[in-house]
């Protein structure tokens, strides 16, 4: 019988496109299971999971932004030559010869910057809507997911890191030499991590061939392995977390009717506990659609978005290009890439000098708290006590504080950066944004 409506399906030429536009309950529930691509999601989504205002779209937006750098990173690597010698003329060629290749790398570098800011965005979302928290399904696991979304984050930032070399113009030379001494700072590994990113101790090919594999190859596959598993992790813990929250509500609501509740799953009456069946909506037709056409048009929409808007702005603002790398030319001041400016600003903060005693600021500014940061990003969901009711709820009122403390932590970083990006000069010294820099002679 299957096959007969399948050879049907292709008698009505639909045989290619069927899966994404059904014309049927059927068909869409078929679609999921059919469609290589489409099987990554459920059969039925929630209107709330749909919604703009729950999750902002952030991790779709991340993702479209990963594919546009795919797509631009690709076409760049046939134009772009990896050595010292060639790679910053390659660059003038692709900036000034090639048809659009300024717009192309303009995309590149643009969509670069804001997948930092959208997947930081993105750790937000999740931590004030307690959306790492477990919720009612027995078997979920999302603090681990959360932990996933972690190193996502520190490997975007590292994406980033390894391609601002590439150029090999003075921008990115300097901040490449800023960006390893922090790392250099580090106790016991700090010198052996800054020559395996090097391949020895000066920034030369070596170090432009290795960040240039790590930012084409490993970097890129790391962030497709573990996002395949960060999407895997959602459907297996039952979708986002606001299913969690919306079927808890409908039990209470039950309770409260003097109503026995029972549990059913899309095969009709259930036992036993799963994810599947303990987060399964009452009144189902209420509050779900078909993820086909529903979903899959609004990740269209957002990810058509997220590529008009870079590519507008990709216009107006374009990847810059400075003189010729020149390690013997240091400029004042030579700064970090903006994402870590924080931690350049963390570093001359905690740099104390009391009569010949000198405090580590590289090592407790640049190592030290981002570390304890990092980690407790990584162990804060195994130490949240709040019930339930606050997964995937914005600002629950049990984690009132803890998303005080949070948007604090994230107020001071983005401080941070804002006071390194305009209102450092030469010599890391502060000057306001409409005061004049001195003129500082370059050091030879």
């Amino acid at each position: 019988m299957a096959e007969l409506e399948v050879k049907q399906k292709r008698l009505n030429g639909r045989g290619l496109f069927w899966t994404w536009s059904p014309r049927s309950e059927k068909e869409a529930g078929e679609s999921i299971v059919r469609n290589l691509l489409l099987h990554w999601f459920p059969a039925k989504v929630t209107l709330k999971s749909l919604s703009w205002g729950y999750s902002l779209w952030l991790g779709t937006i991340t993702a479209a932004l990963f594919l546009i750098l795919g797509i631009t990173g690709v076409i760049l690597m046939f134009l772009y030559v990896p050595s010292v010698e060639r790679a910053y003329q390659s660059i003038k060629d692709i900036e000034y010869v090639v048809s659009f290749g300024w717009f192309i790398r303009a995309m590149h570098r643009n969509a670069a910057h804001l997948m930092v800011a959208s997947a930081f965005l993105h750790m937000v979302r999740v931590f004030l809507t307690g959306a790492y928290k477990n919720g009612i399904g027995v078997g979920q696991n999302r603090p681990l997911n959360w932990i996933v979304g972690v190193v996502l984050l520190l490997i975007t930032l590292l994406l980033s890191f390894t391609g601002y070399l590439l150029p090999w113009d003075q921008l990115a030379f300097w901040a490449i030499t800023v960006g390893t001494n922090i790392a250099k700072s580090a106790p016991l590994v700090g010198e052996w991590i800054r020559f395996i990113l090097l391949g020895g101790h000066e920034i030369e090919q070596n170090a432009l061939i290795r960040f240039y594999v790590l930012h084409c190859f490993f970097l890129p596959s790391a962030v497709l392995i573990l996002f395949s598993y960060h999407m895997w992790r959602i459907r297996k813990d039952g979708g986002l977390a606001c299913v969690d929250n919306l079927v808890l509500s409908q039990k209470k609501e039950k309770v409260k009717d003097g109503i026995k509740s029972k549990t059913y799953s899309l095969l009709g009456l259930t036992t036993g506990r799963t994810v599947q069946v303990e987060a399964t909506l009452l009144d189902e037709e209420k509050y779900t659609v078909n993820s086909v056409p529903f979903l899959i048009r609004r990740i269209g929409l957002v990810m058509l978005g997220t590529f008009i808007f870079v590519a507008l702005i990709s216009l107006f603002i374009n990847a810059p290009l400075e003189e010729p790398a020149n390690p013997n030319v240091t400029p004042n001041p030579a700064k970090a890439p903006w994402y870590f400016l924080w931690l350049q600003e963390l570093v001359a903060i905690t740099t104390i000098r009391i009569g010949g005693f000198v405090l580590n600021g590289a090592f407790i500014g640049g190592i030290l708290i981002p570390g304890v940061l990092v980690l407790l990003l990584a162990i804060w969901p195994y130490f949240d006590k709040s019930s339930n009711l606050n997964t995937g709820v914005w600002f629950g009122k049990e984690r009132i504080r803890q998303n005080i403390v949070f948007l604090v932590l994230c107020f001071f970083v983005i401080l941070l950066i804002i006071i390194g990006t305009y209102m450092r000069g030469p010599n890391w010294e502060f000057y306001f944004p409409w005061e004049p820099w001195p003129e500082i002679p370059k050091k030879f």
